[in-house]
């Protein structure tokens, strides 16, 4: 599979970029009030420097009621006062560029928070008026409203419409929320809304931040006359009886975004978040003069199989391919359960509910880091750009002993307390194997495990930065070298690719420069190729065969 591109070095960045996922909330405290923050991510910036990667992405840090942490934006121009100032924002970026590495920010373009002055100016203003115009206001069916517009309903569990007092004290209007009730949905038909997007785009751009991961990219258009869903029919991702996703016109949305960051000589990036239903769908949303990379859940959702897993990888490659575009890849985010539970339970993260965390006594750790070490290789092999969420590099679980009356998540409320949510892979991360400080999170060495906005489970501190880094073998070792070895490689990151004959519990191919990738999948041993010289392996390998579960690099002769 061929791609023609130039060298690395006289190609975009982005097209092979390795970006690293902070969660801001999560991943280092630095005045001990038990919430990250930006100078905590300043603190860490050589780190992440160590680690080898190009970019940083942060989940949201603007102006928020945090009532889905940042999702719900009251002011797309400013800094939330938990995380720290402008002044800080603006440290980070040069900081970051100091030591070669990028930063994108989190957009949230489909919706605002309930507090964003202007639904607060709707809530006060007549139906009718241009204030709601701006959100998506209608009025209620049945003999007095009572019953909302349509039967959308919520990702996050319940209606999708909520109903607001009038000021004369009397029920009135309904609005759109297709995720948490404060999070009332853009009415991106209206041209205000369009501007404002583009005075937000062009604030963070004038500061050299290098772009923007795009939230719900598929999402802001709804369909016209908003029509009813038949769900005994549908699928979540089905594009024909989901008026809400994946419309045609939101690639106009994407058009516009793209001349703004064209007009930049730092050449930022527009990354998607688009659940389409299918790979050629996914690759709209990559073609040139849209966003730049669009992230692949299809290989998110993948199970531990090299048959699936192969058909997944070919058929991504091609959609993207031909619109010219370079193909990424990501495991582990904030919105699913670590890679290491999922892979060795076989998840997919489809369900709702408890199902979708599996069973934890079936969980076999030994086995799960196994997986998770060969996933991550067989990652960084592939063509185009790649994903790490923060705690991936050193191999962290899913935490699942978060008491009930802790968990932040509104999915936890929206379903009724039937489905836990997302807590489980946001947890503050581990930084020293020693508690204090909720195991090196914050700089307030009083803050125990249980303080942290999220409680930190029983040995967390197993699997801490201080407990592998250095340490021969470690996850993270085993990151750090790929990476380095990835960016000496020439044909590494975006490029050519071509398989190589395998087994259904294989996965093997080639890259430039001899340079191949092979995971077995198992049960039984791989042979490695006659001559061919190991560059690194997920686990050790017996003599000159490659474990079950084990992923290795090679150079063929």
């Amino acid at each position: 599979m061929h791609t023609n591109l130039p060298v690395r070095e006289e190609r975009p960045w982005w097209r092979d970029a390795v970006t690293y996922q902070i969660y801001i909330r999560s991943y280092a405290d630095s005045n001990g009030d038990g919430i990250g923050d930006i100078n905590g991510i300043r603190s860490r910036l050589p780190y992440i420097k160590d680690l080898g990667v190009d970019c940083i992405w942060i989940n949201p840090w603007f102006q928020s009621p945090q009532k889905d942490h940042g999702y719900d934006v009251a002011d797309y121009m400013d800094v939330n006062t938990d995380y720290g100032t402008m002044d800080d924002a603006k440290a980070l970026i040069k900081e970051a560029h100091d030591l070669g590495i990028r930063i994108i920010l989190d957009l949230v373009p489909n919706h605002s928070s309930d507090l964003h002055v202007w639904f607060q100016a709707a809530l006060n203003s007549e139906p009718g008026s241009k204030e709601r115009a701006r959100y998506i206001f209608r009025d209620g069916k049945g003999e007095n409203g009572d019953l909302p517009p349509n039967n959308w309903e919520a990702v996050f569990g319940g209606p999708a419409w909520e109903r607001v007092i009038e000021k004369d004290g009397k029920p009135g209007q309904w609005y759109l929320h297709l995720f948490a009730v404060e999070q009332p949905d853009f009415n991106w038909e209206n041209e205000e809304v369009w501007q404002h997007f583009r005075d937000i785009f062009k604030f963070w751009l004038d500061l050299e931040f290098d772009g923007f991961r795009i939230d719900v990219a598929h999402g802001m258009w709804k369909e016209k006359g908003l029509p009813d869903v038949d769900f005994a029919e549908v699928e979540l991702l089905d594009r024909h009886y989901r008026p809400y996703w994946d419309q045609e016109e939101v690639h106009e949305i994407h058009r516009d975004w793209r001349k703004i960051t064209n007009s930049y000589k730092h050449d930022p990036m527009l990354v998607s978040e688009a659940w389409a239903p299918t790979d050629q769908r996914t690759a709209m949303y990559v073609r040139p003069d849209e966003l730049h990379q669009s992230f692949n859940f299809s290989f998110l959702t993948a199970k531990w199989e090299a048959k699936s897993l192969k058909q997944i990888i070919d058929k991504s490659m091609t959609e993207v391919v031909k619109v010219g575009a370079p193909p990424s890849w990501v495991w582990e985010n904030h919105d699913v359960v670590r890679k290491t539970d999922r892979l060795d339970l076989g998840l997919q993260n489809k369900g709702k509910g408890l199902e979708k965390f599996g069973d934890p006594k079936k969980l076999n750790k030994e086995r799960a880091l196994l997986r998770a070490r060969a996933a991550t290789l067989l990652e960084l092999a592939l063509p185009g750009g790649a994903y790490i969420y923060q705690g991936e590099e050193l191999g962290l679980f899913e935490v699942r002993d978060i008491p009930e009356d802790r968990l932040e998540d509104p999915i936890w409320k929206m379903s009724g307390h039937t489905d836990r949510g997302r807590d489980g892979c946001r947890v503050p991360i581990p930084w020293t194997k020693d508690p204090a400080g909720a195991h090196g999170f914050s700089s307030n060495k009083s803050i125990t495990t249980d303080k942290a906005w999220l409680p930190q489970s029983e040995g967390w501190g197993e699997r801490a930065v201080d407990t592998q880094q250095g340490v021969q073998g470690s996850f993270f070792e085993m990151v750090k070298a790929a990476l380095t070895i990835r960016k000496g490689e020439a044909g590494l990151g975006d490029g050519e690719m071509n398989w190589i004959d395998s087994t259904d519990d294989v996965i093997a191919f080639q890259r430039p420069g001899k340079f191949a990738c092979y995971v077995n999948f198992g049960p039984a041993d791989v042979v490695i190729p006659y001559g061919a010289e190991v560059l690194i392996s997920s686990a050790p390998l017996k003599g000159e065969h490659i474990p079950a579960d084990t992923a290795v690099w090679l150079r063929l002769p």
